[in-house]
């Protein structure tokens, strides 16, 4: 749904309505490593342990239609629910951000500057003239290396 403000002059795009792609459904490829498993990826059979042609052909049709229909049906009944359920947890995750860590931070950032303000100031009173005369007083003294052979 796209609704013209006019305000600000410009269009803006509902995001719950956003159109999906239904061909690329991993556009950032987060299950590249993951879930692409193919059949080859977990029965083989090394160089003389054979079986009969026939059962190799049909182990592979039944691995590949047996993942693939299951896959079907578990998404089918559980897909929806889950997807709720995952929405519930980052929309609770998202609001405790929100609402409770970024403030609690925010408030321990501006508690440790008041104390780094008041440690600065410590610092400058007490250490830098103390710092400062042992350096005046150690001005003097100077170094010479030599090598004796």
């Amino acid at each position: 749904i796209y609704q013209y403000n006019t305000n600000e002059e410009k269009f803006v795009k509902d995001s719950h309505t956003k159109e999906i792609d239904l061909i690329n459904r991993d556009p950032k490829q987060i299950n590249d490593d993951v879930v692409k498993v193919e059949f080859e990826d977990v029965i083989a059979e090394p160089d003389g342990t054979h079986s009969l042609d026939g059962v190799w052909k049909l182990s592979y049709t039944t691995f590949t239609v047996s993942k693939y229909w299951c896959y079907r049906v578990l998404s089918a009944v559980f897909g929806i629910p889950v997807a709720l359920l995952w929405g519930f947890l980052f929309a609770c995750i998202s609001f405790c951000h929100i609402w409770a860590v970024v403030p609690c931070i925010k408030s321990c950032l501006i508690e440790s500057q008041c104390v780094s303000r008041i440690y600065s100031l410590c610092i400058q009173t007490f250490c830098d003239p103390f710092f400062e005369a042992l350096g005046k007083i150690f001005s003097s003294v100077r170094v010479a290396l030599r090598k004796e052979v």
